[in-house]
């Protein structure tokens, strides 16, 4: 089984992403097959700094292989660093409705929060991911399900490449959590856990202690008592029990069984050995990384080429299809 996903390399990675994303991708590695990528090229289509691009590349880099992604079963690298993503990306662009890309939800949201900065690169952003998807010939893509709809266009454009040029694409399913697929803020539980938001909204996996007793400590609840599982009536409280739930691995209702009675301040305060307890081990091999930063380098290197070997079969199979070769 082929599978693909990424990340991009903007703001800082938090257990929003990890269990809604790479926490899959690390149990997907189980069935072989795996290809996960740094999206910088994505990344680029909104305002960023240029200095810190490849500081936060080498971040990301870190979190993977941190998290549990292994270089020896998983194929992990920077997306430029394979030219043929943004050449399928221009060719799937020539059969790629331009309504489609107007329906993107995630345009919409960005063109709103990037006023006077709206790209043709944002607009074309679902084409490029899926010419991500496609070019490795993915069965499964694991991700969070903000990135659903995009996934969804990756099937129709492969489905419509197909009828048009003849079977070159599988068509791709996407894989989304049924519980964690969307970790909500620490401070606005109605909305979604981000990157982009300032830093007491979200626990970061490499965070300290101090860090993550703080964040918990003040994370938003309500006026009540109970400790019990509501999104719609108590969303602050159902967000931090899905949080406990899935790094204690334990569920939601024995959870609100085990705290029948207790305070929010002693779920807090449980919670946040929880997190101290499991985020560790990924700040430890964190520590080790940065100790050999030539390694990550390395390991990038080596699974740019794989992944180009793989690459330049998909393209010159789309060449010939479309009469280009």
């Amino acid at each position: 089984m082929r599978i693909f996903s990424g990340i991009q390399p903007s703001g800082d990675i938090h257990i929003g992403n990890y269990l809604g994303a790479i926490k899959q991708w690390v149990n997907f590695q189980k069935k072989g097959g795996c290809i996960f990528c740094i999206v910088d090229w994505h990344a680029i289509t909104v305002p960023y700094e240029k200095e810190k691009l490849q500081q936060k590349i080498k971040e990301v880099a870190l979190i993977y292989l941190a998290s549990g992604i292994d270089p020896k079963k998983s194929i992990v690298f920077v997306q430029s660093q394979v030219k043929e993503h943004a050449e399928l990306a221009w060719l799937l662009n020539t059969i790629t409705p331009f309504g489609d890309l107007q329906r993107m939800t995630q345009f919409k949201d960005k063109s709103l929060k990037h006023k006077g900065n709206v790209s043709a690169g944002l607009f074309n952003y679902p084409v490029l991911m899926a010419g991500d998807i496609l070019l490795y010939q993915t069965e499964v893509v694991p991700v969070g399900i903000d990135q659903k709809q995009h996934v969804e266009l990756a099937r129709t454009i492969a489905k419509k490449f197909n009828v048009k040029f003849g079977k070159t694409f599988y068509t791709p399913e996407v894989s989304i959590l049924k519980i964690g697929a969307k970790i909500m803020s620490l401070t606005q539980p109605e909305k979604k856990m981000s990157k982009s938001d300032p830093e007491n909204t979200r626990i970061g996996l490499f965070d300290t202690k101090e860090q993550i007793k703080k964040k918990i400590s003040s994370a938003t609840t309500d006026s009540e008592k109970e400790i019990k599982f509501n999104p719609k009536e108590k969303p602050g409280i159902s967000n931090l029990l899905t949080i406990y739930s899935l790094f204690a691995e334990k569920t939601i209702k024995d959870l609100e069984k085990d705290f029948q009675g207790k305070t929010y301040q002693e779920f807090k305060a449980s919670l946040t050995n929880i997190l101290i307890e499991k985020l560790e081990p990924f700040r430890n091999k964190k520590a080790q990384l940065d100790k050999n930063p030539d390694l990550v380098n390395e390991i990038l290197d080596n699974g740019a080429k794989r992944a180009q070997s793989i690459a330049k079969e998909t393209m010159k199979k789309v060449r010939v299809t479309m009469g280009l070769l």
